[in-house]
């Protein structure tokens, strides 16, 4: 049997190159388009509102993101204030008017609990639904699901990380190589992943992605040296090299969690829910890759070995793309 994934439709190809543009955008979720908002709450059912990003448009009315119940007061040097009679309960909600990715509220309760969570937005708008900022297990669980999916959606958007994939199981031949290489790349990047978030090591992105988009074209290369017959250590041990680049786009992985500004009694939750979707979204895409190969492995098998040189060659020239392009951001201060 031929590598265990001989060759994905000629269509694959054509929509990697043309989402080859994607560059800067390939592997991160964009940081920069999640604001991070602190809500402490004070004495006299009164409540501050400190926005931490400077990018994010100022809130001239205060009492258009509020309930109804809720008036604006004079804002102090660095925040917003406002009233509520009664206080906020679990049924209220903010509204942001931002069209940004999301937004990550910190909430500090009177009580002395700080509940932290992630919201999407939904175009024009980002809408906090204070239940989910309530400490309790109704809270544990949004948190843990809003994270899963930040997770399956990194993965599944990040088309080099996806590429990366594409080429493991282009290089593998048999099953338990393909099992052994993807659990070294799993083990791999959930280290770094973690030394990141939990600030073990900083995140240095502009290198990182240098580097990814030069491990899929080292793939690419030994993908092309095996099908002339040319076989190294990486033929017959890829969780080697698996593992190595791993470490590497945990790295990436983290660019979508280390800016977040979370609690850090959320952050183990978010951290560990984030890497299960990480891992969700990532065997999803193999088993979609398996399928495809058992499709044209039955009916388009002459086509083989065309269809997976021009995917070697598609994924070197991306990554070639890739790199330098990427290069001038290693002296942007």
């Amino acid at each position: 049997m031929g590598s265990i994934i001989c060759q994905p439709l000629r269509a694959l190809l054509l929509c990697i190159g043309c989402c080859a543009n994607y560059g800067a955008l390939a592997h991160d979720i964009d940081v920069t388009g999640v604001a991070r908002v602190f809500m402490d709450e004070t004495a006299n059912n009164q409540y501050r509102l400190s926005i931490v990003d400077q990018q994010v448009p100022p809130l001239f009315n205060i009492e258009r993101i509020l309930p109804e119940r809720c008036e604006g007061l004079p804002p102090s040097a660095f925040s917003y204030r406002f009233q509520c009679t009664p206080t906020l309960n679990v049924d209220d909600e903010l509204i942001f008017p931002w069209a940004l990715a999301g937004v990550v509220v910190v909430a500090r309760w009177q009580d002395g609990s700080d509940v932290s969570g992630y919201f999407p937005g939904s175009g024009n708008i980002v809408a906090v639904p204070l239940a989910e900022l309530k400490a309790g297990a109704g809270s544990l669980r949004s948190l843990a699901q809003r994270y899963l999916v930040l997770g399956a959606e990194h993965i599944l958007l990040g088309l080099d990380h996806l590429l990366f994939v594409l080429g493991l199981l282009l290089l593998l031949q048999g099953f338990w190589k393909l099992v052994q290489t993807i659990t070294a790349f799993t083990i791999a990047h959930s280290i770094t992943l973690a030394a990141a978030v939990l600030g073990v090591f900083p995140v240095p992105g502009a290198p990182i992605e240098v580097l990814i988009a030069l491990s899929i074209a080292f793939l690419a290369r030994e993908i092309i040296m095996g099908m002339r017959g040319q076989q190294t250590l990486i033929h017959s041990r890829p969780w080697i090299v698996a593992f190595a680049f791993g470490l590497v786009h945990g790295f990436g992985f983290a660019g979508a969690l280390g800016e977040l500004g979370l609690s850090n009694a959320d952050i183990p939750l978010a951290l560990l829910f984030f890497n299960l979707g990480v891992e969700a979204g990532q065997i999803a895409f193999i088993l979609v890759l398996l399928a495809i190969h058992l499709l044209i492995t039955r009916f388009l098998q002459p086509l083989q070995f065309s269809i997976q040189r021009g995917l070697a060659y598609g994924l070197g020239g991306i990554a070639t793309y890739w790199f330098i392009q990427r290069i001038p951001n290693l002296f942007l201060v």
